[in-house]
């Protein structure tokens, strides 16, 4: 499985992104899927992710719910992150992972999966 992600830019306080994740090399319907955040000085954490197997089998951060929104477009094999309202504490790089293993706990793939090359999102004015 390969992944590359983007979409990442500058944006100021309150303002949307969306980020897109390309996957290739297995399909999507197999794969958990999600979005992970790092902040300066901090460890990577997850943010969004959905293992595939029911509406239930997905997980949003506290801090992004309601804001962030993972969704997915199974027939051209790509995953977005819609962002909303974003504040500066959403500042970090992204990085999009997809893989057919997943924690059964909160449904994000393994650090084992496939991982795109992070794109940095930065919320300043």
């Amino acid at each position: 499985v390969q992944v590359v992600d983007s979409g990442g830019g500058l944006v100021q306080p309150g303002g949307s992104l969306t980020l897109t994740c390309e996957v290739t090399g297995d399909k999507l319907r197999y794969l958990a899927v999600g979005w992970f955040r790092q902040a300066p000085g901090k460890e990577r954490e997850p943010v969004s992710c959905d293992a595939g197997r029911d509406d239930s089998s997905t997980f949003s951060a506290a801090s992004v719910k309601d804001r962030f929104t993972l969704s997915k477009d199974d027939a051209k094999n790509t995953v977005y992150l819609q962002m909303n309202n974003l504040g500066p504490e959403d500042t970090g790089v992204y990085f999009c992972a997809a893989g057919r293993t997943y924690h059964t706990d909160y449904y994000c793939p393994v650090d084992s999966s496939s991982w795109g090359q992070g794109t940095q999102v930065t919320v300043s004015s």
